[in-house]
């Protein structure tokens, strides 16, 4: 009788308290690791622990330090195959470099498939992933993707706050179809904006399509870096006359250089965000709102390690 492989969770150092949460949400504790460095930076990595024939579920989220989190996952991963596990799947909330997913100049490279070129080249069986910047990038992989959302998860929040005249807004063509999922079981409107990028980190607001005078405004987007798009955004949705409660809910609190000071400053009702990525102490501010991925993703991962469908939680 052929007996299932048990499941070991293991975590890398980019977001350690996301993986005792989801090991929480399982009920497993997690596998034993040492994660150091060398005098001179490079990366150790050794599984302390026999986890021969192991299904083994490896969570590191690409957070502020997104080079030496791959590099890490790459070596924890190797030391996992040479430690004899029978399957490794990779857990990463936030995938890193995604936004470099097509040449938009000549003479780019394609920075995404570059990864997925690396993760595949490193082996693995199976990733897990949530809210990718562009759908098209499942496709860089030759092993299965689950590309998760946190749709449900925003919906369930919000449908709690029962938001009068509510409009969902896109901030671009890219998260229409996020946005139009989003306001269907909101029983809300949608409008998109037209964005143009001058420059890296920049971002301009041309127009808006949708009508959100004297409406209550919720604008989605699957991350916010420098926070540049959102604030521009929420400039032009004031100069077409919506009203004070604008909510933002974005998947990635990625957070970098003046984020924070412009969310604080710029007048959001709530900033709504997940914890694929850890946000410390220096980066939370007032109406900054956190909810957990944790049982998202635990789901996923008995339900993969059980054999059964994961279809529901792609809706």
């Amino acid at each position: 009788m052929k007996t299932q492989s048990p499941l070991l969770l293991v975590s890398g150092s980019s977001h350690p308290q996301l993986a005792a949460n989801i090991a929480h949400e399982l009920g497993v504790q997690l596998g034993k690791m040492s994660l150091s460095r060398f005098s001179c930076g490079e990366i150790y990595a050794r599984v302390d622990e026999s986890i021969r024939g192991e299904q083994v579920y490896v969570v590191q989220t690409i957070s502020d330090a997104p080079n030496d989190n791959y590099m890490e996952l790459f070596l924890i991963i190797d030391a996992l195959k040479r430690a004899s596990a029978s399957a490794i799947h990779v857990v990463v909330p936030h995938f890193g470099y995604a936004r470099q997913d097509k040449k938009s100049a000549p003479r780019e490279p394609i920075s995404a498939r570059v990864m997925a070129d690396l993760l595949s080249a490193v082996g693995f069986d199976r990733l897990i992933t949530l809210d990718l910047h562009a759908d098209q990038i499942q496709g860089f992989f030759s092993r299965p993707v689950d590309h998760l959302t946190a749709l449900p998860i925003f919906i369930s929040y919000f449908k709690t706050k029962s938001l009068p005249n509510l409009v969902v807004v896109a901030p671009d063509a890219g998260r229409a179809k996020f946005a139009k999922k989003l306001s269907d079981r909101l029983g809300a409107e949608l409008a998109i904006m037209h964005k143009t990028r001058p420059s890296h980190n920049v971002a301009e607001i041309v127009n808006i399509v949708g009508d959100v005078n004297g409406k209550t405004i919720l604008l989605v987007d699957d991350m916010v870096d420098t926070g540049g798009s959102v604030t521009s955004g929420l400039e032009a949705l004031r100069r077409h006359g919506c009203n004070d409660d604008i909510y933002l809910a974005t998947t990635h609190p990625v957070f970098s250089g003046p984020a924070v000071a412009r969310l604080a400053s710029a007048g959001f009702k709530e900033v709504v965000v997940t914890d694929t990525i850890p946000i410390p102490p220096n980066k939370t501010f007032d109406g900054l709102t956190v909810l957990s991925i944790a049982p998202l993703l635990a789901q996923a991962i008995l339900a993969n390690h059980e054999h059964r469908s994961i279809t529901q939680l792609y809706e």
